[in-house]
């Protein structure tokens, strides 16, 4: 079949064009599916090729742009309106001349965690700066912003503030990264990303757990120094916002933002920015989990004083059982605790009792001794010589004094030594005669003397001098810390 050609020599160049784009068209639509670009073969594909060739330059970018992704369009769009490719955005903007501002406000989503023996905080937050940069100003009628994310950001000049004394940081990447890139038509930029950091707090533990810890997180530029960037809290104190933070070992008493200036031998003088917060711990989880059984140790050491002194496994087992305890007590509390050179107020109270239950063990110790030596004594003033030293000390632990039957022994004040102490007391009672010196008596050796031939009372004293004291040292305690 005949086509008859038309006289118009550009009106056929301009059919040529279109049949060649359909056959071009009809090409690419059956190659992807794989079957019939393989049942065109090898003439096909020269043929295309040729076509192809033959189409000119204006028509083939037209046709390239069609087969482009529509979002990827919008963003080369959106870099041609913003003439990313017309600048260097690798200097700062306005280089050479003044330091550029970039204002910072931080909102604090959470404090995720405070570990006393690492002495650091973890914190998540919202970090933004504010700043101008006239090479991304655009026309707009509407005087609308336009929205990017992290892909732009990789693009443009972006202040390089980092976090001073922070271990571990990161930006969330949850669904995407955590960034957000505003730009309005007069070049203001708003730049945005959520953070979570791990960073150094200095605590002094010299009143743990009463304590009350001053931790600041810092901002800093690590390349600018304050005569190419000047950082600034955006709007004074209320640059500084905090959701409801609740923690578990503390309350947070107060969000104060701060600024400052920070000095590097080989660099010079940089903007600091302060978040500074104030943490005082809560004390009732250490009161049920430590003071309050330390308490009770204490507290039950003091039963050994209403048990009989010849009971010896009763007394000596409370005894050593109360002073394990408190090794464990302390034991516990040391391993959650930073290995630091100063006494703190928990070891204060910890050490005291544990001083208490062993004073308590030393006390039945004493009390058992001076037992043993009375009657030994006693023992020796009968004169039984039927009765070994071993034999005299099963008494002590086995029988008390009226369990014994001391009828069929002598008494003991008719003894010549008796006799001879009643005479020098009745000696000592007559007036002294002229000429004589007076003996000045010592009451304090002989109440203890007395003390000792009389060892049931130490127990007695022990059951008042102990609580009281115990008593006085909490009352000490308690209002030099609390």
């Amino acid at each position: 079949m005949s086509v008859e050609e038309p006289n118009n020599p550009r009106s056929c160049q301009i059919a040529n064009n279109q049949i060649q784009l359909s056959e071009l068209a009809t090409y690419e639509e059956r190659a992807p599916g794989g079957n019939l670009a393989n049942k065109a073969g090898m003439h096909s594909d020269s043929r295309a090729l040729e076509v192809a060739v033959k189409l000119p330059m204006s028509e083939r970018v037209d046709l390239k742009m069609k087969k482009l992704d529509s979002t990827k369009s919008m963003l080369i769009k959106s870099e041609q309106l913003l003439r990313i490719e017309d600048h260097d955005f690798a200097m700062r903007p306005g280089f050479g001349g003044s330091a550029i501002p970039v204002g910072i406000d931080v909102q604090v989503e959470s404090i995720d965690s405070i570990s006393e023996v690492n002495m650091d905080f973890t914190m998540t937050l919202y970090l933004r700066h504010y700043w101008q940069d006239d090479r991304l100003a655009f026309p707009s009628s509407s005087n609308k912003s336009r929205t990017f994310d992290a892909r732009l950001v990789k693009k443009i000049w972006v202040p390089d503030v980092f976090f001073v004394h922070s271990k571990r940081s990161f930006i969330h990447d949850t669904t995407m990264e955590n960034i957000m890139l505003r730009v309005y038509p007069d070049g203001n930029i708003l730049y945005s990303v959520r953070i979570t950091v791990t960073a150094l707090c200095s605590m002094d533990f010299s009143s743990f757990p009463l304590d009350t810890q001053n931790c600041s997180l810092e901002l800093e530029s690590y390349a600018y120094n304050e005569n190419d960037l000047m950082l600034y809290w955006k709007n004074g104190n209320d640059s500084l916002r905090t959701d409801e933070i609740v923690l578990s070992q503390f309350f947070v008493e107060d969000f104060q933002p701060s600024f400052g200036l920070a000095f590097y031998s080989s660099t010079g003088w940089y903007n600091r920015l302060y978040i500074n917060f104030i943490l005082r711990r809560h004390i009732f989880f250490f009161m049920l989990q430590t003071y309050f059984p330390t308490m009770l140790m204490v507290m039950l050491s003091w039963v050994s004083f209403w048990i009989d002194r010849r009971a010896v496994p009763a007394r000596v087992s409370l005894g050593i059982t109360t002073v394990l305890t408190m090794s464990t007590i302390i034991t516990g509390v040391s391993a959650s605790m930073p290995q630091v050179s100063y006494v703190k107020a928990v070891d204060i109270y910890l050490w005291a009792s544990f001083l208490f239950v062993f004073l308590s063990v030393i006390e039945y110790a004493a009390v058992n001794y001076f037992t043993t030596v009375e009657e030994m004594k006693k023992l020796k003033k009968a004169k039984i010589p039927s009765f070994s030293a071993a034999q005299a000390m099963a008494f002590d632990g086995c029988f008390h004094d009226n369990d014994i039957d001391l009828a069929s022994f002598p008494e003991v004040s008719s003894t010549p030594n008796t006799d001879r102490n009643s005479q020098s007391r009745n000696s000592t009672v007559s007036a002294p005669t002229e000429g004589t010196r007076l003996r000045r008596t010592h009451p304090l050796k002989h109440h203890l003397s007395f003390i000792m031939s009389n060892s049931y009372m130490i127990d007695s004293y022990s059951r008042v001098i102990f609580p009281m004291a115990y008593l006085l040292f909490n009352i000490i305690y308690w209002s030099l810390y609390a």
